[in-house]
């Protein structure tokens, strides 16, 4: 398969980042520097999102646009750079990634930001219809996001259900996460892919409870809400170490980079 469309910076053992619906790799930003200090960091793109030029028509029917198959696609470029069990770290969409990434027996310790599968079908539905909502609005304002995201009142506003404090966003991030969305081509596969997933459950876990597992939750997450769906992780993953991420929303790596940072490099 082609070689997926990444970042790469850093030293050390490898540490492999996965994003998240509609997102990009660049939405690790505000920790990449920290990290790369004691990690060889790749940040890649999903297959038709950020850079990919995958579309809906190249991801769609069978397995395609779901969390195994993303899973596939990694481990396959994982394969490409010859890493094998590296640590792994994924937001959402891509925490559910690296968690089945870590019930392959695919790698030496998962830290899930948020991650999908957590959740009853009401949580499931909510999750679809939120970034279904940002993904119409980004479409339909894409001539006007620049000068959006260049006002404070504009990024609190439009980010608001992503981050806690989103007026704090640097402009242009603000803008490249919105215009990411707005141009993803492979967003109605996997959000579609979402009403298929099994979520976890005790006999679904694989090598899981035999790896280190990290799963960190902005207590302000409005996408996968933090209160119902961490309970669900604590219940099926109780040897796992758990990490509410205080005052953060859904995406915490602005709104909490010290303790994200410290999350992923404690393994």
């Amino acid at each position: 398969m082609p070689t997926l469309s990444h970042h790469r910076q850093g030293a050390g053992p490898p540490l492999v980042l996965i994003h998240g619906i509609g997102s990009h790799w660049q939405v690790w930003s505000p920790i990449l520097d920290d990290l790369s200090a004691e990690r060889d960091v790749i940040a890649l793109d999903l297959p038709g999102f950020g850079a990919d030029p995958g579309d809906d028509a190249a991801v769609s029917g069978g397995r395609r646009g779901s969390v195994g198959w993303f899973a596939d696609q990694v481990a396959a470029f994982l394969e490409e750079l010859g890493i094998r069990t590296p640590e792994v770290a994924g937001s959402s969409l891509g925490g559910g990634v690296a968690l089945e990434l870590g019930r392959r027996g695919l790698a030496s310790a998962v830290t899930a930001f948020s991650p999908v599968g957590f959740w009853t079908t009401p949580g499931r539905v909510w999750c679809q219809t939120v970034v279904t909502a940002a993904r119409a609005g980004a479409t339909r304002l894409a001539p006007a996001l620049p000068r959006i995201m260049n006002s404070r009142a504009g990024r609190a506003a439009f980010c608001a259900p992503f981050y806690a404090r989103p007026s704090h966003l640097p402009a242009a991030d603000a803008l490249s996460a919105a215009q990411s969305l707005a141009q993803a081509p492979g967003f109605s596969t996997a959000r579609n892919a979402f009403t298929h997933l099994r979520p976890w459950s005790a006999d679904n876990l694989g090598a899981l409870p035999h790896i280190p597992v990290t799963i960190a939750w902005g207590t302000r997450d409005a996408v996968l809400p933090y209160r119902p769906q961490s309970r669900r992780a604590r219940a099926l993953l109780p040897e796992a170490r758990h990490i509410p991420l205080k005052g953060s929303g859904h995406l915490p790596f602005a709104d909490a980079p010290t303790t994200c940072t410290a999350a992923l490099l404690s393994h």
